[in-house]
């Protein structure tokens, strides 16, 4: 149900597996203990009539429920691809911007209902669950969305398809999830795009990332996986061996780009598929050198083997690669050299 985001498990990811085992943990310590699950409740007429204020901090972080746990665990390790992508500390700078600026908006939806509706709402879900719903804008606007298979030869399943039935799932777990939802969705879009500069004025420390780094390093620290593919692991038997195919065809398309470089730097032979100018700027990323342009060759022979540069390539899938971050030369020539398969030009992409 993982979208094809890198390796499995939490391999550079302590921040995620610390929020993993501590929430967790607590969560079934509070089930073994019921008569302690009124401290941890988010209730706010608590907080608002009597002034009880920690219970902004019990109640938002440890889930009462066996269930949200469950579905908010799974939408966490999920998105632990952002702690590899921008870093522990950016990570976990975006949870806390949320947490404040959800506490906040929970407030304000919960005066707007009752304006509305004349229905004050005492008590909300606890848990981390209106930071783990604010991902969700990170996760809309940067991860690709790739198809998968269809059903019933309409629907189509993409790879981001199972994590959003998962975050339906934990929305209909409860009658006022809606309002963290809405409420997460809210801060995490006004974090994301650094309204009013919220991203300067709601992060860690550089001295509390450093203090955490010597503390939840050593003790969540995952090793590196070393027996596994580098694509997710699909839901059923016959994604899985779609996926096994691919990384088939990469590792292929490699060999045969690197065993026409050796050939190419000893006996350069004209006619040959001359592989070193389709990829001088992947192997040097952020430069954005020019295509060099072929030279002339004398027709000697009629090549039995097509070349990649008379293969159109479309522009929407060029689009959809510059939109993930590439630059244009960059899509351009790895969608040549894949014969326009934009999934296999992706990773190829994401490993050089």
């Amino acid at each position: 149900m993982f979208t094809t985001t890198g390796s499995r498990g939490l391999y550079k990811a302590p921040l995620s597996k610390s929020l993993l085992l501590v929430l967790n943990g607590l969560t079934v310590m509070l089930t073994l203990l019921p008569q302690y699950q009124q401290l941890f409740m988010y209730n706010l007429q608590a907080v608002t009539q009597q002034h009880q204020v920690w219970r902004l901090l019990c109640g938002r972080l440890v889930c009462l429920d066996v269930k949200d746990s469950f579905c908010s665990s799974l939408l966490i390790y999920n998105f632990r691809i952002f702690e590899r992508r921008f870093g522990t500390r950016k990570f976990a700078s975006f949870l806390l911007g949320t947490w404040c600026l959800s506490a906040l908006v929970d407030f304000l939806l919960a005066q707007a209902f009752q304006f509305l509706f004349d229905y004050e709402v005492e008590e909300l879900p606890a848990g981390l669950l209106a930071p783990v719903f604010s991902l969700f804008v990170p996760f809309y606007l940067s991860i690709p969305r790739m198809p998968v298979t269809q059903v019933l030869g309409h629907i189509q399943i993409t790879n981001k398809s199972l994590v959003y039935v998962v975050g339906l799932q934990l929305l209909t777990s409860s009658p006022f999830m809606w309002l963290l939802a809405l409420s997460g969705l809210i801060s995490g879009g006004l974090y994301h795009s650094n309204f009013l500069r919220l991203q300067k004025i709601l992060f860690v420390p550089a001295w509390v990332s450093r203090i955490g780094r010597y503390i939840l390093e050593p003790l969540f620290s995952s090793s590196q996986p070393s027996s596994e593919t580098p694509l997710g692991m699909g839901a059923t038997l016959d994604i899985q061996r779609q996926q096994r195919m691919d990384l088939l065809d990469q590792q292929l398309l490699l060999a045969q780009y690197n065993e026409a470089r050796r050939n190419a730097r000893h006996q350069p032979q004209a006619g040959l598929l001359q592989w070193t100018r389709l990829f001088p700027s992947l192997r040097h990323r952020g430069q954005n050198r020019p295509p060099m342009q072929p030279r002339p060759q004398a027709q000697t022979h009629q090549s039995t083997q097509p070349t990649l540069d008379n293969s159109p390539v479309a522009e929407e899938q060029v689009a959809r690669l510059v939109e993930m971050g590439f630059s244009r030369i960059d899509a351009l020539e790895a969608l040549r050299a894949s014969n326009n398969d934009i999934n296999m030009a992706t990773n190829f992409l994401l490993q050089h």
